[in-house]
């Protein structure tokens, strides 16, 4: 029998992440280096993650369009930092077909008249079709959305965290002024804060990106970022205020209504399936995948108890009959994702499959079950060993409460993690010793959130991510972070220092 992952997250959390992926049936390596399969157990969470962000971006206004996969180059230079930023990561295409050559090999044949950008990221070329669409005052503000994939050729990859594909959302809005477009990126930047802490469980920081680490082009970034078990920070989802930058490189103008011609003032914000990578490490444990009911593939799995032929077809009728009624117990405005696992197969890797899924719960049904017309309850979040009797006239009452009370568990659980891991640091000695591993056995799990004041020279934070490899994660938004705010005096310089910043290791 097949039982708990290994390595476990102390012995080697890296490891430990990629046999959960297996494990649960997430996602794998394909053939092209650095993309991967997102399988249906992985795909299940994005779509549900897609249906309710969906619906929250409709609900503020925001409308889905599609745009191109290629982008020419010639669009992408007229950003110069934005061309910069991703010029390392972007995968071209020059020719337009193959041909056989002599050998039997195909090889490319015609060059086409501008090499085409794969696209990293979609501002140019939704700026030159925004400048088409948007002539007056009376057309703004322009909200629209886009689901696609996009391309970033890096060299270091890791399933779901940093693929060379990978699946996103990406808004793009124009606005008349400078205040609505702040407004909308911080609007945009909450949406994502509370969506990650209501549905995913995570504890978000929110906070301003410094200006070594803002989007290329950008005249500033905001962020939610979370705290990983192995204390590593992980960003998971930007809103970025683009001021007129991007406008004025793609010629997006309007008349006022005064009749004067403007430059429009531009946002995006974007939201990734890394998110499926932040769920695996906030949540996951010994044994596997822990899964946040709210976003889950599935609710219930049904596990019929057949240890004898004679009682098989009773108890498959009733676990069929319990699936159907659980079916339309309402959870969230949804009904319940409710799986019968009729597989043959030995109970106790049938059991063990499903806790490495992380479902959130598992209901076995036998022939004792059946004639006291109870159910034995298991949660994700307990021992696995740990089941409950609940009388099935109570069950369809009862799931919903325990389904709650998991996401809950699991969301003070990471929350209580990452406020033990973030340390106020006063000195350049202490900052240094706190992101130096003290432990041979596990060099991986060490540090956390340093609070630290910084002067906001980019010098220092070129030493210590230099040293260290310790990067500022965000400018925290008041009241974001536990411990003090205010100004300072920065420990690498001796300057004074505007507030603390949260510095870390990060994916």
């Amino acid at each position: 029998m097949t039982t708990a992952i290994t390595p476990t997250r102390k012995q080697n959390y890296s490891e430990w992440y990629l046999q959960v992926i297996s494990a649960a049936d997430l996602a794998e390596h394909s053939p092209v280096r650095g993309c991967m399969v997102i399988k249906p157990w992985g795909y299940r969470l994005w779509e549900n993650m897609q249906g309710i962000l969906d619906a929250q971006f409709k609900a503020t206004g925001h409308q889905n369009a599609y745009f191109p996969l290629f982008i020419p180059v010639s669009l992408l230079e007229k950003e110069a930092a934005h061309v910069e930023g991703f010029a390392k990561e972007c995968a071209v295409v020059t020719h337009h077909r193959l041909e056989l050559n002599k050998e039997g090999k195909l090889i490319p044949a015609g060059p086409l008249e501008e090499p085409l950008i794969v696209r990293p990221t979609s501002e140019t070329i939704i700026g030159e079709m925004f400048s088409r669409w948007i002539t007056s005052y009376r057309d703004l503000p322009l909200l629209i959305n886009q689901w696609c994939n996009v391309v970033r050729w890096e060299m270091r990859t890791r399933l779901f965290l940093r693929t060379a594909e990978f699946l996103w959302q990406e808004g793009h809005t124009v606005h008349a002024t400078r205040e609505e477009a702040l407004e909308e990126t911080r609007k945009m930047l909450d949406l994502y804060a509370d969506f990650g802490r209501e549905y995913l469980a995570l504890p978000l920081v929110k906070g301003e990106k410094s200006e070594n680490e803002r989007f290329p082009g950008a005249e500033s970034t905001f962020t939610i970022e979370a705290m990983m078990q192995d204390r590593k920070a992980l960003q998971c989802g930007t809103s970025h205020f683009l001021g007129q930058n991007f406008s004025k490189a793609s010629g997006i103008r309007f008349r006022d209504a005064e009749g004067n011609e403007q430059f429009g003032w531009t946002t995006s914000w974007g939201m990734t399936t890394r998110l499926i990578g932040a769920i695996i490490m906030t949540h996951g444990d010994d044994d596997g995948l822990v899964l946040p009911p709210r976003i889950a593939s599935a609710h219930v799995v049904i596990l019929p108890i057949l240890h004898k032929e004679e009682t098989r077809a009773d108890v498959l009728a009733y676990c069929r009959s319990l699936a159907e009624e659980l079916g339309e117990v309402q959870y969230h405005g949804k009904q319940l994702e409710v799986l019968l696992d009729e597989r043959d197969m030995r109970g106790g890797d049938k059991l063990w499959s499903w806790v490495k899924k992380g479902i959130p719960i598992r209901i076995e049904v036998g022939p004792r079950d059946i004639a006291a017309n109870n159910v034995m309850v298991a949660r994700r979040d307990r021992p696995h060993k740990e089941t409950r009797a609940v009388g099935r006239p109570e069950l369809a009452t009862e799931l919903p409460e325990i389904l709650d009370d998991i996401q809950n568990s699991l969301y003070q659980k990471a929350l209580a993690f990452r406020n033990e891991n973030i340390k106020q640091i006063d000195s350049k000695e202490e900052f240094y010793t706190f992101f130096t591993p003290k432990n041979e056995e596990e060099p991986e799990i060490h540090g956390g959130f340093a609070y630290t004041h910084w002067c906001r020279d980019p010098a220092v934070e070129a030493q210590v991510k230099k040293d260290l490899g310790v990067t500022v994660r965000c400018i925290p938004m008041e009241g974001e972070v536990p411990g003090e705010q205010g100004e300072g005096i920065c420990p690498f310089t001796g300057k004074k220092s505007p507030g603390r910043v949260l510095f870390a290791k990060a994916y």
